[in-house]
Formats: structure tokens, sequence, C-alpha cells
């Protein structure tokens, strides 16, 4: 069944793989950097953003030598900033290291900052052609529900099976458009919800299909309820309405993004407003006016969001251009509550 398997894959790769900016070149930079911005991110919303930066880095050496905040800016929208900052700072240790090019060897690989045992394979397979195995979660809903694995997503049941499994059907000709075709395949045909089975090559052996249900699989992994947070959002803009307050933030959770006054929502505006202004040095008597309520939601926090707007006197280091906006670094948040002013 394996060959037969690889052998669908591949003919239903060469007919339906979708033209992609970072596809066909093999150019280990733009693999790279299109799976990590893939992780979390569907194809379709990281395609602009892609394009973007490359033409702004077209070289692992452009991107090392960039601020961060350039970075971030560019990245600004795609969320989940960790993965940015990982980038930049693999970026460093590849021009250090390796002369600014992404090296050849899997361990080496597998060392550089923020590049785990998928991303590793996805460059050696598609940049360089080595037999080098991935699993996603395209690659886990295609295997699992060929095979009728039932085992929990990210259990380690089913990730041995599933890594055991890729590596032995990467192995042959063609190890990079190999890979790629499950991941086609898990996104465009084997998807979560309503799988167009009639039309996916592996049918006539999928045991999910077969049993009739194939959505049960794989079993889900169980999760618990992001917690909900309540949070005071202050946009603090000058008289002329030309410039805003924002301050790089230093926490876990907008670390290196540009972000507006903020804190915890106690239920009392102004003493929110006084301990929102505080880390920018500065005070306000004026009473926030309400714009509007947001929901961001992280993947363990609910934020429940009150957005208000003070008008404020000052001469400060943290002042920005409303015209500067486009070239920081901000949080997705920040752009929601901006568009209520």
């Amino acid at each position: 069944m394996r060959s037969r398997a690889r052998e669908a894959l591949l003919r239903f790769y060469d007919a339906h793989a979708r033209a992609l900016p970072f596809r066909g070149a093999g150019d280990p930079y733009a693999i790279w950097l299109s799976e990590i911005m893939a992780q979390q991110t569907r194809i379709e919303t990281l395609i602009p953003y892609f394009e973007r930066f490359i033409a702004r880095f077209p070289t692992i050496a452009s991107l090392a030598e960039a601020e961060e905040d350039e970075v971030l800016s560019l990245w600004s929208g795609l969320g989940y900033y960790r993965r940015a900052r990982l980038l930049h700072e693999c970026a460093k240790v590849i021009v250090r290291d390796y002369g600014g090019e992404m090296p050849r060897d899997a361990a080496a690989r597998l060392a550089l900052p923020g590049i785990g045992r998928y991303t590793a394979g996805a460059i050696g397979s598609i940049a360089f052609g080595f037999e080098e195995p991935i699993v996603d979660g395209n690659v886990t809903r295609v295997l699992a529900r060929l095979y009728g694995w039932d085992e929990p997503v990210g259990s380690a049941a089913l990730e041995k099976k599933l890594w055991a499994e890729a590596a032995a059907l990467v192995v042959g000709e063609r190890p990079g458009d190999l890979n790629q075709a499950m991941m086609e395949l898990g996104a465009t045909i084997c998807t979560p919800r309503a799988p167009q089975c009639e039309r996916c090559p592996l049918s006539a052996d999928c045991a999910a299909f077969i049993g009739g249900e194939p959505e049960l699989l794989p079993t889900p992994r169980k999760r618990s309820k992001p917690r909900k947070e309540p949070l005071f959002l202050l946009l603090a803009v000058d008289p002329a309405g030309e410039k805003l307050l924002l301050k790089k933030s230093e926490g876990a959770l907008f670390g290196g993004l540009f972000m507006p006054p903020h804190g915890i929502e106690t239920g009392d505006t102004e003493g929110d407003r006084d301990r929102a202004l505080e880390p920018f040095g500065l005070r306000s008597d004026e009473a926030p006016v309400k714009l509007g309520e947001l929901r961001h939601i992280l993947s363990h926090i609910a934020y429940e969001v009150s957005v208000y707007r003070i008008e404020i006197e000052h001469e400060s280091e943290y002042a920005r251009g409303f015209d500067e906006l486009d070239s920081l670094g901000l949080s997705r948040l920040t752009s929601k509550a901006l568009a209520l002013l």
C-alpha cells in the first residue's frame, strides 16, 4: 500500500499543486521563511506577507542585518510574533556560523533557533532533495485517516506512528514533492471538515473513508478553554490629533511590539488610566472616553478589551506620529483598537 500511496501522491501533486510564490525555486531561505510563516496561519493569508518580507529582505544576510523593529513591522498582522524574533535570531546565527547559507546538515539545521524537526525536514527535502520526513497538521490528518489511527493528536503513540510512516514514505525519488503532496492533499482535499473523499487519490486504501466517517479522524487533543482577562487600553492622542503614545512592550505576550498604555481593567476608569500612563512617565486628569469593546483571543487567554481615548498634552519620547505607524511593529490588538478612533 505504501508504494501505491507514494505514486498516487506524486501524481496528485503534479496535477493539482497550487502555484505558490515560494515553490519551484528550491531556495532554502524562501522555504524556511514560508514554513515559519505557515505555522498557525493559512497559506492564503501568508502570501502577501511573504512577498513583502522577501522583497525587503531577499537574503538571509539582509534579514540578519535588519533592526528587530522593522522585522516585526513587516510581520505585523500575522500574530505569534515570537516566530519573527526567532527567525531574525536564526538569520544572525546562520550568517555568523555558516556564511549566510542554510546548512545542509540536518543536525546543524535542528540546532538553529526556531527550527524544529518539521521545519528542518521541509528545508532538507524541498530545498536539498534529502529524504527527510515532515509531519504537520495536514500530514497528520492524511496519515491518520489513511491508516485509521485513532490515538489523540499530540500523543506520543500517534507521533511515533506518524514520523515512522512519514520517514518510510519519503524514501525514493522526489522527496520534497512527496512531502509537499501530503501537505497539499491535507490543505485542499483531506480537510478537517467536509473532506472531498471522491477526489482523493488515496480513497481506495483509506481506512477512514472505507469506514464511512472520515471526519472523526484524527482524534482531537483535549484543549482547555482560554481564561478570560479584562484589559484596559488607552489611546492617548495629542490635541492636534497627529501623535499617539506607543511604547515597546517588554512583557511576555506583546514583547518587542509597540503598544499604547494598557493594563488589567479594574472598573476604576481613572485609576486604570493612571496605572496605564505610569510606565510612560505621564499623568492626566482628563476622563477617558470609551470608544468600544474588543475581544482578542490568544491560545490561552481571551482578552475582553475596553478601548478608551484621552487627549493629552505631552512632549514624550513615546509620542509617535500617525504617519509612522506603518513602519512600527504593532500588535494586532493595537491595530484593532486604532480602527475605533
